[in-house]
């Protein structure tokens, strides 16, 4: 099993392509070793590396945040090695019902006016046509939180929770986007 490594433009994160498919649907974001502990036995195995503080699933990619020590030449090769002996074992990436519980969440959590609808149909269709490929491609996921009184409430994950440039992409890539298409649209806020 050949695995490649992309850098990302958060420094204390890095991707890893396994060659295979990593999650079917959706993302899942891990901020700690209790929050992966019995929702996915791959997240549980690369928190049990030290100095690992975040890991995150996309559709072929695992990102992996790093705390500032140890330095990734020393830690990128025990995350290999436990990215290879996770897919080796066959077992599934998340536990069963983990995935819905994070779709859950997402959803669960959107606030808007009903009478908002049009608008946060069209902004969820751009963020998920324009924004969240280019922002896979880096490591990381955005999803829509809320719209209230022409502000977009964005949640950012993986190598984009924390990056120094996502502050600039959110005010200058995203919300120039949003605005553009949608007039309503003011500004683009980053919630937790």
């Amino acid at each position: 099993m050949f695995i490649q490594t992309e850098t990302t433009p958060n420094p204390a994160t890095l991707k890893f392509l396994p060659g295979r498919v990593v999650l079917e649907e959706g993302t899942a974001d891990f901020r700690s070793a209790e929050a992966a502990s019995g929702e996915s036995p791959l997240a549980g195995r690369l928190f049990a590396v030290p100095g690992v503080t975040g890991v995150f699933f996309g559709y072929d990619f695992v990102t992996v945040t790093k705390a500032e020590e140890p330095d990734w030449q020393h830690l990128k090769p025990a995350i290999l090695g436990a990215i290879m002996e996770h897919f080796m074992t066959g077992q599934p990436v998340m536990a069963a019902g983990g995935m819905e519980s994070e779709a859950a969440r997402d959803a669960e959590g959107e606030f808007y006016d009903a009478a908002d609808e049009e608008i946060v149909v069209t902004i969820k269709e751009l963020l998920d046509t324009r924004v969240r490929p280019a922002v896979a491609q880096d490591g990381g996921d955005i999803t829509f939180r809320g719209y209230e009184n022409g502000v977009v409430f964005l949640n950012m994950k993986g190598a984009c929770a924390g990056c120094p440039s996502s502050t600039a992409t959110l005010k200058h890539g995203i919300q120039n986007l949003l605005r553009h298409f949608i007039p309503e649209v003011q500004q683009v806020e980053q919630v937790g």
